[in-house]
């Protein structure tokens, strides 16, 4: 699933590609079909993220829902001759939607495709209200409230790996910042959620700000410091060494030596050093 970064990097090119533009909306696989007879041919005015979820406000309509999910995706098709800067396709070489495609946002600049997401709706403002009343606070918003994660975590006795992952607590964290982010911190995963003391949530939290703003900059997770595999910069970081603990287990850490462990944690694999994180 794609975690908070993504989310935020896709509102963000949806906004310059879609805001102040008459929006052709089509749903080719056909179940999105009402909502998009509802906003075919009205303005966006703009795309909004929050944690894992997309907001997009079309004037004059109910607001359109999205969440990826498991298997959710977007495509975009950039048309030839852009005023935005597009560079990749004329009208007569557009590819047709694939089966699965449930909505299509058109403009003469640009075509973006979504196959395959959990949600895809319409929604009143009680409902956006809903979504988010039950979402903790985005770490990549400036509205991000720090206090009330700190307050959500000293109620919880559960393991602060599995904390980090229940959207209620903190919105947009998935299983790669959960893992890079304990390991930085020095934290273990199975440490009790509200034995946090405040300096270390301090630390914590600050480290999970930063290394979402970077993805969102770098459209990538990387966490590892370049100095530490011999490159010197993030950009020169091969693959295989953007991270400190994910998908490294049985492999020496990168900072101790020790043998990366992998367990089950709120019903994903989580990773650790046992050394640079006791527990």
């Amino acid at each position: 699933m794609p975690e908070g970064h993504t989310i935020h990097r896709y509102a963000r090119e949806h906004r310059r590609w879609l805001r102040g533009r008459a929006v052709e909306v089509s749903s080719p696989q056909g179940r999105f079909a009402a909502g998009a007879r509802l906003l075919d041919g009205r303005t966006l005015l703009t795309v909004d993220a929050y944690g894992k979820h997309l907001f997009y406000r079309f004037q004059g309509a109910a607001t359109l829902h999205v969440h990826l999910g498991l298997y959710g995706g977007f495509r975009e098709l950039r048309m030839v001759n852009s005023e935005r800067g597009g560079d990749g396709w004329s009208v007569a070489e557009v590819p047709p939607p694939t089966p699965g495609t449930r909505l299509q946002l058109r403009t003469p600049e640009v075509t973006i495709r979504l196959s395959g997401p959990t949600s895809c709706e319409l929604l009143d403002p009680d409902g956006e209200t809903r979504i988010r009343a039950r979402l903790g606070p985005d770490p990549l918003r400036r509205d991000s409230d720090a206090e009330a994660v700190a307050a959500a975590l000293r109620r919880r006795t559960t393991p602060i790996g599995a904390a980090l992952l229940d959207q209620k607590v903190v919105a947009g964290i998935g299983n790669v910042f959960r893992a890079e982010a304990l390991f930085v911190c020095g934290t273990a995963p199975l440490r009790p959620a509200n034995l946090l003391d405040p300096d270390d949530f301090q630390r914590l939290w600050a480290t999970i700000r930063g290394m979402l703003a970077e993805g969102l900059r770098m459209g990538r997770i990387v966490t590892v410091e370049p100095a530490e595999v011999g490159k010197r910069t993030r950009g020169r970081l091969l693959a295989d060494e953007r991270h400190y603990v994910y998908r490294r287990a049985g492999l020496p850490c990168r900072r101790c030596g020790t043998a990366i462990r992998a367990f089950k944690l709120a019903a994903r694999t989580a990773y650790a050093c046992p050394t640079c994180q006791p527990w």
